[in-house]
Formats: structure tokens, sequence, C-alpha cells
């Protein structure tokens, strides 16, 4: 396939042009032309190039590429090591944030919900990045946290009441905490979400 054709196709797929996001979404480093081998991951991390680079990749796609609007925008340092080997190889860079969060049936949202055995009802909030919906049968929260960390290799920090029945919810993969309240308001009674932090 060529490199031209890759970069139409995800965008199209992924409906980048909706999106107002802190990074490029798309074709952030190009590489050679014709695309054979493709290799994903969450980050561009160098870990993750090195393998493109040894497994043959001619592309990499990732959840989270370069180029964010608060980061040093100069091409020093890990950034220029990392973007270094690309060229060097002819590896083209791909990087897809909330697109790729978003997506209603390949989203990570979507996914999650699947893994998780949520009926995805609907879309709320920013850009619509909260995923909503319920369980296929009330549990206690704290029988959702032993769901949550048998499916996903790790136990989730909980607020609130173990004992309490979780019927309707909400999820936003990612830094979502600022998404509390539109998700309170969908009145469910509990709310996933990638990150939590103290809000004034």
């Amino acid at each position: 396939m060529r490199l031209t054709e890759l970069e139409h196709y995800t965008r199209a797929l992924l409906d980048t042009e909706r999106f107002h996001d802190y990074c490029p979404n798309g074709l952030q480093i190009e590489g050679r032309p014709e695309v054979n081998k493709i290799i994903t991951g969450v980050t561009a991390s160098r870990a993750l190039i090195e393998q493109a680079i040894a497994a043959g990749a001619d592309a990499i796609l990732v959840h989270h590429g370069y180029f964010w609007k608060s980061e040093d925008a100069r091409i020093v340092g890990v950034k220029q090591a990392r973007i270094k080997r690309l060229l060097e190889h002819g590896i083209s860079l791909f990087g897809f944030h909330l697109p790729l969060d978003a997506h209603p049936t390949l989203g990570n949202n979507a996914q999650l919900g699947k893994r998780l055995d949520f009926a995805l009802e609907g879309w709320a909030g920013e850009q619509n990045l909260i995923a909503h919906g319920s369980l296929t049968a009330p549990v206690a929260l704290a029988q959702l946290e032993q769901r949550i960390a048998e499916r996903l290799g790790r136990s989730p920090l909980v607020i609130g009441d173990g004992g309490r029945t979780i019927q309707r919810i909400a999820w936003c993969s990612g830094g979502a905490q600022a998404y509390f309240e539109t998700a309170s308001a969908l009145g469910v009674d509990a709310y996933l979400t990638g990150e939590a932090s103290e809000q004034n």
C-alpha cells in the first residue's frame, strides 16, 4: 500500500477532521513511500521504535505520538533521538489521539466497554468523548472493582461505597477526570476514567 493511501484511509476511518486535539492526528513523520508492515503501540517510545526496526516495519501507528501543543517544539534530546531513528530507517509515524479514544467501534472507549461487558448506549460530553451505558446485571461497586482488576490486569483506584449497587455507568479513557460533572448529569451510578485527580 502507498503511504498516501494509508494516510487517507486512516484519517477517513477515524474521522480526524471533527476533533480539536492537543496534537496533529494522522501522519506525523514521513518515511518510505510503500507500506507493507505496520507496528502498533500506545506510545511512540524508543523501545517501540527499536521493535519496529527489528521487525522491518514500514510504519508505526500509536495513540500518543509527537508534537503536543504543550511540549517544547524544538527537536532535541529524547525527541531528537527517536525521530532520528525513524528517519534513518525510513519508518513513518502515525499518531491518533482523540479520534482513537472516540471511534464508536475501534476506539479505546468502545473496546474498554466490550472488555468490561458494558452495554454501550450512547456518547456525551465534549466532542462525544464520554461513553455511557449499563451493565448486563446490577453489581456492587466492590464487584465491579474486582471485574476491572481481573480484566485489565491492575487494581483501580475506587472512590465510593463498595456496597453501592451499580447498573448505569459512564466511562472515558485517558485523563478525563474533568468530565465528572458531565458524566454525573447522565444519571449514572459510576464513572470510570483513566486518571483521577483532586478537583478544586
